[in-house]
């Protein structure tokens, strides 16, 4: 915005936005920072999210975060992506920037900074059940961070092979398909397994997991993105392997001060987003 009499807006903007605890978070964040800022939550129709965001950009708005099918649908409304977000055809976070606006997918980065206090990726081998917008955006950080090798598991062939022939060009870390079973043994070479899979089919909402997971071992590293109170399907399995287990919540939180940080150039603490994250889903 022009003038400084005016407060700055972010928002989120989503499909559905009821259940998504961004307005919540940075209420918190913009509290702590005394920030005289506002954040707004909207519901958008995935065929009307260019509309949207040619609103956000009409009415001056620091930028917005998309969830949902909104993420894959608002690349054509924006001036420009980052890398990340063309990488995985998404976009999760909205910044305006003199060019314009500019889209981000901040998941990979997020799941990245959850991992590296627990083990350092390089050199290892990882497997990456999914090939959506948050595993693309992981299996980009992961061939950047130069792991030694990637296997792309999805229930979707295409999709799997388009992850796989994505990575492979960018010359980085090998990458390969295995197939998809109701039950995914995990290899003996793995080090590390991520699991990216719609949060619409875990076991707190009321459904079965996806895939179930086995050969759990105590030198595992498993991140799984599922935003859940409690453990996932994938994460208890971790556990009962005595692997380190990395929930959502861990990850939501470091992408949380990652898209914090890339509005404000703030830092913010990340065990307090943790605790209002507790508090939000246990409400």
């Amino acid at each position: 915005m022009t003038s400084v009499a005016l407060q700055e807006i972010v928002a989120l903007l989503g499909c559905p936005a009821a259940g998504n605890p961004a307005q919540y978070l940075f209420e918190r964040l913009i509290q702590a920072a005394g920030l005289d800022w506002r954040f707004l939550t909207f519901d958008v129709a995935p065929d009307r999210v260019v509309e949207a965001i040619n609103g956000v950009s009409a009415m001056g708005f620091r930028g917005c975060l998309l969830s949902g099918p909104l993420r894959s649908a608002a690349l054509s409304g924006l001036a420009s992506a980052s890398p990340t977000a063309t990488f995985s055809n998404a976009v999760s976070l909205i910044e305006r920037q003199d060019s314009g606006l500019v889209g981000h997918m901040t998941d990979g980065r997020g799941m990245m900074e959850a991992l590296r206090p627990h083990i350092d990726p390089t050199g290892m081998r990882v497997l990456i059940v999914g090939a959506g917008a948050a595993a693309r955006a992981a299996a980009l950080e992961l061939s950047l961070a130069r792991v030694a090798e990637i296997l792309i598991c999805d229930r979707t062939l295409e999709r799997a092979i388009s992850l796989v022939e994505s990575l492979q060009a960018l010359d980085a870390a090998p990458a390969r398909m295995i197939d998809w079973q109701a039950v995914i043994d995990i290899p003996s070479e793995v080090g590390i397994v991520v699991s990216a899979v719609p949060a619409e089919s875990l076991q707190a909402k009321g459904l079965k997991p996806t895939v179930e997971l086995t050969g759990m071992r105590s030198d595992l590293v498993v991140a799984d993105f599922a935003l859940v109170t409690q453990p996932s399907p994938v994460i208890a399995c971790a556990l009962k392997g005595n692997a380190c287990a990395i929930d959502g919540l861990e990850i939501h939180c470091e992408k949380t001060a990652i898209d914090w940080h890339t509005w404000t150039g703030l830092e913010c603490d990340t065990d307090m987003l943790r605790e209002s994250l507790d508090e939000y889903l246990n409400a």
